[in-house]
């Protein structure tokens, strides 16, 4: 006979956690502007939320129907800025405009077309060292890099950009005197986390693998006091 004790809840089913279809899935990742060359050699500025670095690539993910998407396609160069948290309005004035013309039918509602984004953003075009298109000089870091694969995603609505960097720009005050790296503590992206906008908070700590340490946060428990490999 068995006496195990039954359960209320299905094998399937958590009580901790509930089955939801959030509309989308930005779960706190950086912000950042993308500069482009326009087919009349000007310069469009777009926001991003899906960006990641691979070594000196950097993915990008990009709305298929968008005016940077159909710039790299045929001019590859391009600049990955990334703002500070102080420029979310910046960043937000740029969110319901496109370079497209007329506005692509996929394009949220309240979406207009605007040729000139730096001027509507309040942000100041600076020439670029190895493209065309220009940096944004309130960003405190920038790359100039370009796009050697642009592919569409699997679903068919987005482009997959590898984009590969050349030089990179940083703000004197976010980098380790004397040195290359950028100072953890002295930098803070803007993250987009689900439609809202956040900067970081105090450091907990630091990988094994940084060139930059301070201090040694004090270990939760003994078994925390053995160093801990970080995945790359």
């Amino acid at each position: 006979m068995d006496t195990a004790p039954t359960s209320s809840h299905p094998a399937h089913q958590d009580p901790a956690h509930l089955e939801i279809r959030p509309p989308v899935l930005y779960f706190g990742t950086p912000v950042a502007l993308l500069s482009t060359e326009n087919e009349d050699g000007s310069f469009n500025l777009a926001p991003i939320s899906s960006a990641w670095a691979l070594g000196r690539t950097v993915l990008l993910g990009l709305g298929r129907q968008g005016q940077t998407a159909r710039n790299l396609a045929d001019r590859p160069n391009l600049v990955v800025n990334l703002p500070a948290p102080e420029l979310w309005r910046a960043v937000e004035r740029l969110a319901p405009l496109t370079g497209r013309h007329p506005v692509p039918p996929g394009k949220p509602h309240g979406c207009r077309f605007e040729p000139d984004k730096f001027g509507a953003a309040g942000l100041t075009e600076q020439p670029s060292r190895g493209v065309r298109p220009p940096r944004v000089a309130e960003c405190p870091l920038q790359l100039e890099a370009r796009a050697e694969q642009v592919r569409p995603d699997g679903s068919g609505e987005f482009v997959i950009v590898e984009a590969v960097v050349g030089t990179v720009h940083a703000d004197a005050r976010i980098v380790v005197p004397g040195t290359d790296h950028v100072d953890p503590a002295a930098w803070s992206p803007l993250v987009y986390s689900f439609r809202h906008y956040f900067g970081l908070g105090p450091e907990l700590g630091h990988s094994y693998r940084t060139r930059t340490p301070r201090t040694q946060a004090a270990p939760d428990s003994p078994a925390d006091a053995e160093p801990r490999r970080v995945p790359d």
